[in-house]
C-alpha cells in the first residue's frame, strides 16, 4: 500500500477573479519527485491556477481545497506558503525598483540560515556572495559587482529575467516549484541551460509543475504527466504522446472527445 502523502493535492477547486469564475472543479494530485506539465489554450486558466496555489490576493477561492504535504494552505498568506517551500516563477517576472540583486539574494540567504536548510551560523557577506555565485554559474549568469548592484530584473533581457527566476528557485531550494512559461524569452541555448538546471534540481523530495504552450521545453524536461487545462478544469491527462497530439491537432479535437 502506498502511504505517501502527495506534495500537492487540489480538490474540487473553484476560484474567481472579480466576478468571473476562472477555475471550475479543478482536481490534481502531485507526488514528491514528479514533474507535471500543464498545457492549454490562451484563457484556459493556467496562470490563474499557478497564482491561486501561491495565494495571490486578486483571486478568491469559492470552493474546494489546496493541500500541501497533507495540510490545507487556504488560510496562509503568500509569504507563509513560500516559507513552506512553494515557489512560483512568473510568466512575466516583475521588476523591483530599489531592491538590488545583492540585497534580494541576501534575504534568501538569511532565510536559509534561519531555517537551518543549508547554511550554518557565522557566515559573512563574502560567503553569501560565494553561495549565490556558485548557483549563478550553473545558469551562466555573470553574478559580479555589476549584476549584484542592479535592481532585480530592471533592464534585464527576457532571457536574463527567466534565468534569474530559476536562480531564485535553486537558491531557495524550493520543494514545489511552479514554472509559468519559463521557456518564453529564452533562446535555444538559454533553454538548454535552464532545462539542465531544472533536471538537476529535481529529487525524490521535490516536484515541478511546468506551465507551457510548447513541446520544446518538454523535450528537455520530460514530464511524468501532462494535463490539458481548458475552461478552468483539467479535461485530459496523459504522457508525452499527448503533447505530440496537441502539436499535430491543436486543442479543438479534445472538445469532441469529452
Amino acid at each position: 500500500m502506498n502511504l505517501q502523502i502527495p506534495i500537492l493535492e487540489i480538490k474540487n477547486l473553484k476560484a474567481s477573479v472579480g466576478s468571473t469564475e476562472v477555475l471550475k472543479n479543478l482536481n490534481i494530485t502531485i507526488n514528491k519527485g514528479e514533474v507535471h506539465a500543464i498545457m492549454g489554450p490562451n484563457g484556459s486558466g493556467k496562470s490563474t491556477f499557478s497564482k491561486v496555489i501561491v495565494g495571490h490576493p486578486n483571486y478568491k477561492i469559492i470552493d474546494g481545497d489546496i493541500l500541501f504535504n497533507g495540510e490545507s494552505v487556504l488560510d496562509l498568506e503568500p509569504d507563509e506558503r513560500a516559507r513552506l517551500g512553494i515557489f512560483l516563477a512568473f510568466q512575466y517576472p516583475i521588476e523591483l525598483p530599489g531592491v538590488t540583486n545583492d540585497s534580494f539574494f541576501e534575504y534568501i540567504y538569511r532565510s536559509h540560515k534561519e531555517n537551518s536548510i543549508t547554511l550554518k551560523a557565522g557566515n559573512d557577506w563574502m560567503e553569501m556572495l560565494n553561495f549565490v555565485f556558485k548557483k549563478a554559474q550553473l545558469l551562466e549568469l555573470p553574478y559580479d559587482d555589476n549584476f549584484g548592484n542592479r535592481n532585480v530584473n530592471e533592464g534585464f533581457s527576457g532571457g536574463e529575467k527567466k534565468r534569474n527566476e530559476i536562480l531564485q528557485m535553486i537558491t531557495l531550494d524550493s520543494k514545489l516549484s511552479i514554472l509559468d512559461e519559463i521557456d518564453s524569452g529564452l533562446d535555444i541555448d538559454g533553454l538548454k541551460i535552464v532545462s539542465e538546471v531544472i533536471k538537476t534540481f529535481i529529487t525524490q523530495e521535490k516536484s515541478i509543475i511546468l506551465i507551457t504552450h510548447y513541446q520544446r521545453l518538454l523535450d528537455y524536461v520530460k514530464p511524468d504527466y501532462v494535463h490539458i487545462l481548458q475552461d478552468g478544469k483539467i479535461i485530459k491527462t496523459g504522457d508525452l504522446n499527448l503533447v505530440k497530439e496537441i502539436e499535430n491537432k491543436g486543442y479543438d479535437w479534445l472538445k469532441e472527445s469529452i
